[in-house]
C-alpha cells in the first residue's frame, strides 16, 4: 500500500529492487565527474560506484565542491567543448528539477516538466538545446542522484492542483536514453500509477525500452519518440536509434498498453521531402497504434545554429531555408518563413488525415498565425506534452 504520508518513500526503502546499471547502447564517456551531492548519501554513493564500473575505462573526478552546471573545460572555442561536453557523464543532484515551462512568444500551452536528467547523449546536429544559456555552458550529459527528492515535489505540486495533471520528461533531456545506467523508469512509472494526481508524459528518442516492459503503469505514463524520415535521420542525427528501431519500440511499448504518441519533429525540407515524408507517415501509422501525434519544424536558437554549421557547413537544408527568414520570432527562435511551414505542414496532415481521420494532430512551439493559416485554431494546446 502507499503510504500517503511518504508516498515516495515505498520505492526507495530498504525494501527497493536493486538495479544493476548497463551501458546504454550509444554513449561510452571518457570522463564521468561527481560533482556536490552526488556521494553524501550511502544510496547515492552505491549508485554513483555501480555507474563508474559500468566504464571502467573512463576517467573519474572527484569534484565535491562545485554543482552540476559548473564543469570546467579547457580552451574557449564553443564546438570544442560542446564535444567534450557530449564525452562527459556529470552525477549530482538538481534541487530546481520541477518547473512550470514559460513560454512566451509562441502557442504553446505550457506545462510542468521535471528533470531527472541534464541534455542528452545522442548527437542531433540541428538541437535547440544547444543554443540554450545552461547548455552552453555546461554541455555536460548528467544524471540527478537526487530523484526522491524530485518525486517529492511532483507529489506537492500534483497535490496542491488537485487534478490529473501530466508531468514531462524530454524538454531539457532525452527521457529514456541513460535509462540502463539509472533504471529510473521503474521507478517513476511505479510512481505514477500509484499517484491519484499526477501523469507522466515522456519523450525520447531512444530504443532502451526494456526496463518499461512488466511495469504496472495504469495507463498513467504516456510515452512519446521523435522521428522523421530515414533521410533526416541520417543526415542530421548521428548516435540515434534508427527510425525503424524507435517504431519497434513503441510497438513493444503499445503491446504493453502504454498510450504512445509520435513527434514528427523537426520537419525539413530535404531533396523530395514530399515524397520522403509520405513513405515514413506510411509506415509510421500502419505500423504504431498512435494516440496523438504532433508536428514541429525547426525552432532554434542563433548559438545553437552556428554550432550545426561548424558540424555540417553552412550550405544545408535547414540553414538553406532559414535564410529566407533570418529574423528571430517572438520567442527568440529562428524558423523557416511561415509559407514554408505551412506548406510543410499542411502535405504531412493530408497524409495522416488520408490514413488516419481519427488521430488527433497537434503542432509544438508554433504561433498562432500557423494554427489560423491551417484551419486548426481549435487545436492550440493539443500537443504531446500533456494530457
Amino acid at each position: 500500500m502507499c503510504d500517503h504520508r511518504n508516498p515516495v518513500g515505498q520505492w526507495f526503502g530498504p525494501d527497493a529492487d536493486a538495479y544493476q546499471p548497463r551501458a546504454p547502447r550509444r554513449f561510452r564517456p571518457q570522463k564521468i565527474v561527481l560533482t556536490r551531492g552526488s556521494m553524501t548519501r550511502p544510496e547515492r554513493r552505491a549508485m554513483a560506484e555501480a555507474i563508474c564500473a559500468v566504464y571502467p575505462e573512463a576517467e573519474i573526478e572527484h569534484r565535491p565542491e562545485i554543482p552540476h552546471n559548473r564543469i570546467p573545460f579547457s580552451g574557449s572555442d564553443p564546438l570544442a567543448v560542446h564535444c567534450q561536453g557530449k564525452k562527459t557523464l556529470v552525477l549530482g543532484e538538481h534541487k530546481s528539477a520541477v518547473r512550470m515551462s514559460s513560454e512566451q512568444g509562441n502557442a504553446c500551452p505550457n506545462y510542468w516538466h521535471f528533470s531527472p536528467y541534464g541534455f542528452c547523449p545522442h548527437g542531433c546536429h540541428y538541437c535547440y538545446l544547444a543554443g540554450t544559456q545552461g547548455v552552453r555552458f555546461s554541455p555536460t550529459v548528467k544524471i540527478f542522484v537526487n530523484l526522491p527528492e524530485i518525486l517529492g515535489e511532483i507529489d506537492r505540486t500534483a497535490r496542491r492542483i488537485g487534478e490529473p495533471t501530466a508531468f514531462y520528461v524530454g524538454k531539457l533531456q532525452d527521457g529514456l536514453a541513460l535509462d540502463p545506467l539509472t533504471g529510473y523508469s521503474r521507478t517513476l512509472i511505479r510512481f505514477f500509477a500509484d499517484h491519484p494526481y499526477a501523469r507522466m508524459t515522456l519523450l525520447t528518442k531512444s530504443d532502451e525500452v526494456d526496463n518499461l516492459l512488466g511495469l504496472d503503469h495504469r495507463g498513467h505514463t504516456i510515452l512519446s519518440w521523435t522521428l522523421g524520415p530515414p533521410e533526416v535521420r541520417d543526415a542530421f542525427e548521428p548516435d540515434t536509434p534508427t527510425v525503424n528501431e524507435r517504431i519497434a519500440a513503441m510497438k513493444r511499448c503499445a503491446e504493453a498498453g502504454y498510450p504512445v504518441r509520435a513527434v514528427v519533429m523537426p520537419i525539413i525540407p530535404i531533396s523530395n521531402w514530399p515524397d520522403a515524408y509520405t513513405l515514413f507517415l506510411d509506415g509510421l501509422l500502419s505500423a504504431a497504434p498512435l494516440q496523438r501525434i504532433t508536428l514541429g519544424s525547426i525552432c532554434i536558437y542563433r548559438a545553437a545554429l552556428t554550432l550545426m554549421e561548424r558540424k555540417i557547413g553552412p550550405s544545408n537544408p535547414i540553414s538553406n531555408a532559414l535564410r529566407a527568414n533570418p529574423d528571430r520570432g517572438a520567442d527568440g527562435r529562428l524558423r523557416f518563413a511561415i509559407g514554408l511551414r505551412v506548406r510543410l505542414y499542411r502535405h504531412l496532415i493530408e497524409v495522416i488525415r488520408g490514413r488516419r481521420p481519427d488521430l488527433t494532430i497537434g503542432l509544438c512551439l508554433e504561433e498562432r498565425s500557423v494554427f489560423e493559416a491551417l484551419n486548426m485554431a481549435g487545436a492550440v494546446g493539443c500537443c504531446n506534452c500533456v494530457l
